[in-house]
């Protein structure tokens, strides 16, 4: 059990025991197929803040175990004109959910393109401007977050419930920040590997059909460079094939709600930072 002060302080001898602690869950740990979970040094001034907690802990999930053939595809990065239109009409012609964690500047920019198409998917907070989070203090952090926050509000009139740190970084300042404004953070446990499977979408798409396992939380890019193709082009195939394998897909926030242990503070399968500690 780490204190979630000492956490919160964002020590990086603190962090990496947490993360070395965490690998060693062998189940959880081969399930997800990772050394440990992206966990990035944190702002120190952080812990002294803890009269802007908003609710009783930040869930933050990898994942959901579930018996029930669910996976919940994620992007990030967008709106922008190259390449978001392009995976709103994969995921229209499979007529499939998806959550979308938007850049608030991008989405300022280019909230038309999205405006009239997110009606099915999930829209989640990626910060402003994409800078790390885990290196901003405890004000830097927020502010990143309320612009989204607003954005998403204004452009979609929606209110987003989850956020998901650029880089899955998580510092002291990241994790109150979240806190002080009642989100959970929803990290991944598969993605697309673009620069892997660079040029062999069919490689991508039968790598994600071969890994998933129900519960799972899949990264993708909706911005960026040529290599989004890769995603982009593997997509149909790998929807397709999972559905014939039973599994439906949902956004991350239908997902974390499947269960009957769902009440906020005991979602006991994912990771969860509450006040009371960091547990698994």
């Amino acid at each position: 059990m780490v204190d979630r002060r000492a956490l919160l302080r964002g020590s990086l001898f603190t962090m990496a025991g947490a993360a070395t602690a965490f690998a060693g869950a062998e189940p959880v740990r081969h399930w997800l197929g990772w050394d440990r979970p992206p966990l990035g040094g944190g702002y120190a001034s952080a812990a002294d803040n803890l009269d802007a907690v908003a609710h009783g802990g930040v869930q933050i999930h990898y994942f959901r175990r579930t018996e029930e053939k669910l996976v919940a595809l994620t992007f990030d990065d967008g709106p922008l004109p190259e390449y978001t239109p392009q995976f709103l009409d994969v995921l229209d012609e499979a007529r499939v959910p998806a959550t979308f964690f938007v850049v608030g500047r991008h989405l300022d920019e280019h909230a038309g393109l999205v405006r009239q198409r997110f009606g099915r998917h999930e829209v989640g907070n990626h910060s402003w401007s994409h800078d790390d989070l885990a290196t901003l203090d405890l004000a830097g952090a927020r502010r990143e977050l309320e612009r989204t926050h607003d954005a998403i509000k204004r452009h979609l009139g929606r209110e987003a419930t989850l956020m998901r740190p650029p880089y899955g970084h998580l510092g002291g300042s990241t994790v109150l920040a979240a806190d002080s404004m009642g989100y959970d953070i929803a990290l991944w446990s598969h993605q697309m590997r673009e620069r892997r499977y660079a040029g062999d979408p069919t490689a991508q798409a039968q790598d994600l059909i071969d890994t998933v396992r129900p519960g799972a939380i899949v990264l993708a890019h909706d911005a960026g460079d040529k290599r989004r193709l890769v995603a982009l082009n593997a997509l149909p195939a790998m929807i397709c094939a999972l559905q014939e394998k039973g599994y439906r897909f949902v956004t991350v926030s239908e997902l974390l709600a499947d269960g009957p242990d769902q009440a906020r503070g005991t979602r006991n399968p994912e990771i969860a930072l509450s006040r009371t500690g960091f547990r698994t």
